[in-house]
């Protein structure tokens, strides 16, 4: 039992733990409905015959520039992969900009330029948006949201209730890249340039995949909180146990170098162009074909397996033999990451 929260923190935006309280205590008391109560990505919804999936998702990242990366291209990106999870294919985007005053106009310039750079990679029109100035302080430069619909794929049921022990879990490729990204630049760090932020859009590897292997049952970009805290959800809403390899696990030397200098754990690093994927064990050389053919995936692999105990939770077989239980992120690692 949590305690209710008594005034926001920090780290109820981080993905993790106080953010699940947060939902839990506050927001969905007030909305619950079936569509959101199954805590998607994004919300499946049916609209006239047509079976949609919906999403939304604001970026307040800082600094507005990184390495791999700005505040523009993850606002597209980010909404765009959330329909992808959901198993569906991205077609249209609204853009919301609450600007401060003083911000340099050939910023707004450049980030809606990626935008746009973004949105035609992914293949979605951004056909809607709203603009808001306030006084200077009121926020730290821009702040954007993104709203996007897209239609289910057919023979696509992308969900953790799906989710059965003796599945095999996927992970698209490197871990943690773009939380170190982000933290370099603001920190001033020089580290090494292929440490750049993975931000990309992921909807045509997603399509290809389930075109292929439509018995997919779960995706997830493991944004906020890291591989273990999205882990940790799946686990919690499937009622199974995740027991990962720790010698399997895709982790540049360079980013393990950073996170033992600063005291980081990878495995709870945002991410902002991985996908975590559900198969049957059968499917799975099938799905690792598909995505190291993609030039988003080609590190793709095997990290674990789903069983049945422990259950709702996830653990790390480590490589002298041990068992570690992970938990979902507690606090806030690094705040503002996307």
């Amino acid at each position: 039992m949590h305690k209710k929260q008594e005034q926001i923190l920090l780290g109820h935006g981080s993905g993790g733990r106080l953010s699940h309280d947060l939902l839990k205590n506050i927001i969905l008391p007030a909305f619950s409905n079936p569509a959101l109560d199954e805590l998607h990505d994004g919300a499946r919804v049916l609209a006239g015959g047509a079976s949609l999936a919906f999403a939304t998702d604001s970026y307040v990242v800082k600094p507005r520039f990184f390495p791999g990366g700005d505040i523009g291209k993850l606002a597209v990106c980010g909404t765009v992969n959330d329909l992808a999870m959901c198993g569906a294919v991205p077609l249209y985007l609204s853009a919301g900009f609450i600007l401060e005053e003083g911000l340099p106009a050939a910023e707004l310039e450049r980030i809606v330029a990626s935008m746009r750079l973004a949105s035609r990679e992914a293949g979605v029109q951004i056909v809607t948006g709203d603009t808001k100035v306030v006084e200077k302080g009121a926020v730290d430069g821009i702040y954007i949201n993104t709203a996007g619909i897209g239609l289910l794929q057919p023979g696509a049921d992308i969900t953790a209730k799906r989710v059965k022990p003796g599945q095999a879990v996927i992970v698209s490729g490197y871990l943690g890249d773009h939380a170190i990204a982000v933290m370099s630049e603001r920190h001033g760090l020089t580290l090494p340039a292929k440490i750049v932020s993975d931000c990309a859009p992921l909807n045509k590897l997603i399509q290809a995949m389930l075109t292929e292997v439509p018995a997919i049952t779960m995706l997830r970009d493991p944004t906020r909180g890291g591989l273990a805290t999205t882990l940790n959800e799946i686990a919690g809403d499937a009622g199974v146990g995740i027991i990962l390899e720790e010698s399997l696990l895709p982790v540049r030397p360079e980013v393990q170098a950073v996170c033992e200098i600063l005291g980081f754990d990878p495995l709870y690093l945002a991410n902002e162009g991985k996908v975590v994927v559900f198969v049957e064990k059968e499917y799975s050389d099938k799905v690792l074909t598909i995505m190291r053919q993609h030039p988003l995936a080609g590190e793709a692999c095997i990290i674990g397996s789903v069983t049945e105990q422990p259950a709702g939770q996830v653990a790390l077989k480590t490589t002298v033999g041990g068992l570690r239980l992970l938990d979902m992120l507690s606090g806030e690692q690094l705040p503002r990451i996307c």
